[in-house]
């Protein structure tokens, strides 16, 4: 578990700022994204638009992962991650990640995890919108379950649980 956890954040590494010391638990470590996008017409005070986007990435290991523990890490996830959201008329997205590393993947989680939902939008969607990605990895083989819009994870998570294996 502990190899896989260093890989992750070692790809993280490149484009967030990780933290591995003093986070609060039940996460261990967590990984912020942000970025800004300026376009001007001529000179910087013709401001045409601006569009500020930013993720917020939560890890943690479990030997024996439980639906409830999962249940748990899903809501302090979410409810962290919208704390640290600040919509505003250039904000376009705050997307909130969790991925978890266990020894094992349950049969009750692989039948419930595409349960795990959430999603925001702010000002009916005119001051951006929020969405959760969800991600439990087998520590041992690598498998991956996720939910809907985690989706989107599973092409970064099979190369670096591919290159965790060499």
């Amino acid at each position: 578990m502990d190899v896989l956890l260093k890989k992750l954040l070692e790809a993280y590494s490149v484009y967030y700022n990780i933290k591995e010391e003093e986070v609060t638990p039940p996460f261990d470590a967590e990984a912020i994204f942000s970025a800004k996008n300026e376009q001007y017409f001529l000179m910087k005070s013709a401001k045409l638009s601006e569009m500020q986007a930013s993720e917020f990435v939560y890890f943690a290991k479990r030997e024996d992962l439980s639906l409830e523990e999962l249940k748990k890490l899903d809501e302090t996830a979410w409810e962290r991650g919208m704390e640290k959201v600040e919509p505003n008329p250039d904000h376009k997205s705050s997307d909130v990640i969790l991925i978890v590393i266990t020894d094992r993947i349950r049969d009750e989680i692989r039948k419930n995890v595409r349960n795990f939902r959430h999603s925001k939008s702010y000002k009916l969607g005119l001051w951006g919108f929020s969405r959760y990605m969800l991600c439990v990895i087998e520590s041992s083989t690598g498998d991956a379950v996720y939910n809907g819009q985690g989706t989107n994870l599973k092409k970064t998570i099979r190369q670096i649980t591919a290159a965790s294996d060499r």
